[in-house]
């Protein structure tokens, strides 16, 4: 029987052995077995096969313009026909999966030379004499799903075989494609033709031997106009229809593989020198996607176009980091990364992030609903609050490199700002164990800090804002005065994108915790080595205003206070800074002189002032002894990096990365006491310094000594410690692994900055 020789040859491709028979045989086994029906008018399924210039080849003399492609219905006739002995629809899977098989099996170079040429005879015979290019193409509008997937692996494998081994396109397979593709809307039933094109697009990326871009181009060059119409067609549409509403309907199931095969030109423009219009087009047109998103389509196409945005704006930095400056070599990613900026930065100015409804429904492990316990931030969907956030804040971010002055950027970017600042704030809740956010800056770190490579991105964006603002600043006017310094400073804060603000926030969310760097350094994943480069150049020459923030952080903050209300220290009530006020310190502004900018271009977030001071210094019974407090609590890093077999020897005496020792408080307490401290004496201040402890023997990296004074006023200088610490235990890591020859890339240059770093602290704060 059929199925029984086909279940053998199967088993046969499987493990290698070769198929001794002849190719006829195996010919025939693999034959779909399709009619067609003698009355059907074959006129209608016939296909004209359009003049190219080249990627056409050997099929172009053979008489393949009247192949008849048989429909769903034939299929329907010809099980009918088949022996009842077994289910025809096994037989129909288990032929295209050997299909797909064998090609696998031929393009790969460990399959021996002989079996691979009797896998290509096959395959001739089946392209040339049984027509099985124009039997899958029927299939792939057959209502069994099952069936027409496959249908589409299998076609898409022949396809690409013979694009790769004989360097010429399938004319069947084209036709069919620019016919249906060119009928739409008229005719709807395109999802095949479309999963087709894109699984032969990935297959061909896949490939590793033959060069990519060549065969991107002889694939898509025929297509190229072709595809350009349908991207207007299908996107040029009033989507308030019902047929949009579910995503199980025809027109939802178009569109989605639509996406799939927008994501998919994507990723092929990259392998050409000279992208095609096609590859292009979603750039230059973004906005038909942008009006898509805000219409009622359903939130899964919202979606999945929201993330092919976002691809869209790290696609600069994917080419950048595969073949250095792209837009030196390729001017028409320049014009295409502006046109998309232009667009997304226009829409966002017309409060177009508000109008887009962020479900709750985010998918979980087994279930649709969060566990029990678990904070669903509000029931706001992260994934996508991220990706637009980084779509807006990478339009910005290229938006500026391409701007020369000051005053043409200034407007767009408060605007834009302003507008994304309301949109984290309306989707982002705080939760009861957290304090409410107060500060700008650190809506950054909350929004991506689950999201390590998006939020390296983010954070870079803001950074190359901030410098490119400052150089403008700087051409302008020579000689800036201290009222325009701190106007400036305010704006940063107020606009959350001050690089010290974003930096400080982070290692308080990583609990300072340097072992956490090493491993963004070490991964190919995120751009942080990029990010803390240009990061550590900016901290080099911008020291004082580091230290400032670092102050701030330190300010006692039992209440949340706005940027514009910021009291000078000695009108404040100061308290012993405590594990709790530490992890909710906030970063506040130089003081406020002025009305400094339009109320809508600074929202500022306050929350009302409580007389709870005294309660709050004692609901904890230990001070921080260690630089790793954080709301993150125990942290774990990804590699131990002491655990090679000097690591002993080289860290005798030193400290460890992360100790958690704590000292009790009463003794402290006691000793305040003593001293007559109070606090509603506003002269009386605490003196809390940072001491280390050199105990030879001890783990104990630092504790804090409290003691009240009421002769000076000495600022807290905590954050600032634990920051710089942070940094040179990291130099001390890298170093260390350099020495072992365990850093999988040269760090001299990194080394170098965060010694400088390191030498700056010191010099200003010898201890």
């Amino acid at each position: 029987m059929k199925i029984s020789l086909l279940q053998q040859m199967y088993k046969d491709v499987l493990v290698g052995v070769p198929l001794a028979k002849e190719s006829h045989h195996y010919t025939s086994l693999l034959n779909l077995w399709i009619e067609q029906t003698p009355e059907r008018d074959e006129s209608r399924n016939r296909m004209h096969l359009p003049s190219t210039n080249d990627g056409i080849g050997s099929h172009r003399d053979s008489d393949m313009s009247d192949v008849a492609v048989p429909t769903t219905d034939d299929i329907s006739n010809s099980f009918a026909n088949m022996n009842s002995s077994f289910c025809p629809r096994e037989v129909m899977l288990l032929q295209l999966t050997l299909i797909k098989m064998m090609v696998a099996k031929a393009e790969s170079q460990e399959t021996e030379f002989n079996t691979r040429q009797k896998y290509c005879e096959i395959f001739l015979l089946l392209l040339k004499e049984a027509k099985i290019d124009s039997k899958l193409i029927g299939l792939l509008g057959s209502s069994d799903r099952l069936l027409s997937h496959m249908a589409s692996k299998s076609l898409a494998s022949l396809v690409c075989f013979q694009l790769k081994e004989e360097n010429t396109l399938n004319v069947t397979w084209l036709t069919f494609s620019l016919k249906t593709l060119s009928g739409f809307p008229v005719n709807t039933q395109v999802a095949g033709c479309l999963w087709t094109l894109t699984t032969i697009i990935k297959d061909v990326l896949r490939e590793k031997v033959l060069p990519r871009a060549g065969t991107v181009a002889k694939l898509l060059a025929p297509l190229d106009p072709t595809l350009e119409g349908f991207y207007n067609s299908i996107l040029f549409h009033h989507f308030d229809s019902h047929h949009y509403t579910s995503p199980y309907s025809e027109a939802a199931n178009n569109l989605i593989s639509f996406i799939d095969l927008l994501e998919a030109l994507l990723a092929s423009r990259i392998e050409v020198k000279l992208p095609l219009r096609c590859q292009r087009v979603l750039f230059l047109k973004v906005s038909y996607v942008l009006n898509l998103i805000s219409s009622s389509v359903h939130y899964l196409i919202k979606k999945k176009f929201i993330m092919l945005l976002k691809k869209c704006v790290l696609c600069k930095s994917r080419e950048d980091a595969r073949s250095g400056s792209l837009f030196v070599q390729n001017p028409s990613l320049h014009e295409d990364m502006l046109a998309l900026s232009n667009a997304v930065l226009q829409v966002v100015n017309l409060t177009w992030l508000n109008g887009i409804p962020l479900s709750g429904k985010a998918s979980y492990f087994g279930s649709s609903e969060p566990a029990p316990g678990d904070d669903a931030q509000g029931g706001s969907d992260q994934t996508v609050l991220r990706a637009l956030s980084l779509v807006v804040l990478k339009a910005l971010e290229f938006k500026f490199q391409n701007s020369a002055t000051e005053a043409e950027i200034k407007g767009a970017f408060w605007s834009s700002m302003s507008q994304l600042l309301i949109f984290w704030r309306s989707h982002v809740k705080s939760s009861s164990q957290s304090h409410p956010v107060v500060h700008h800056c650190e809506w950054l770190s909350l929004i991506f800090i689950e999201q390590d490579d998006d939020m390296w991105e983010a954070a870079k964006a803001l950074l190359l804002i901030y410098l490119k603002f400052d150089r403008l600043r700087h051409d302008a006017a020579d000689n800036l005065s201290q009222k325009e310094e701190e106007t400036w400073n305010f704006l940063t804060h107020a606009s959350g994108y001050n690089p010290h603000c974003i930096f400080l926030f982070f290692l308080e969310k990583i609990a300072f915790d340097s072992t956490v760097l090493l491993d963004f350094l070490i991964s190919s994943e995120t751009c942080f080595l990029e990010y803390l480069v240009r990061y550590l150049k900016l901290l080099r020459k911008d020291w004082h205003q580091f230290v400032d923030v670092c102050n701030h952080f330190d300010t006692k903050h039992g209440t949340s206070q706005s940027l514009s209300s910021v009291k000078p220290p000695h009108q404040e009530k100061q308290s012993c800074m405590t594990d709790e006020s530490l992890q909710n310190a906030c970063c506040e502004s130089e003081p406020q002189t002025q009305s400094l900018a339009p109320s809508h271009d600074c929202l500022v977030f306050t929350t009302e002032q409580g007389d709870n001071e005294a309660a709050e210094s004692n609901q904890s019974n230990s001070l921080i002894c260690t630089d790793s407090t954080s709301p993150l609590g125990s942290l774990r890093s990804l590699v131990n990096y002491d655990s090679s077999e000097d690591s002993e020897l080289e860290s005798d005496g030193k400290e460890c990365l992360a100790n958690t020792k704590q000292v009790p408080l009463n003794d402290e307490s006691e000793r305040v006491r003593e001293t007559g401290w109070s606090y509603t004496d506003k002269q009386n201040t605490l003196k809390s310094e940072v001491l280390p402890l050199k105990q030879k023997g001890s783990n104990t990296s630092s504790f804090l000594t409290c003691t009240a004074s009421l002769d000076n006023i000495i600022p807290l200088r905590i954050m600032l410690y634990k920051s710089t610490k942070c940094l040179e235990e990291l130099q001390e890591a890298i170093s260390r692994l350099q020495r072992r020859n365990l850093f999988p890339y040269n760090p001299s240059a990194l080394l170098k900055l965060l010694n400088h770093i390191e030498k700056i602290s010191k010099n200003v704060n010898p201890q």
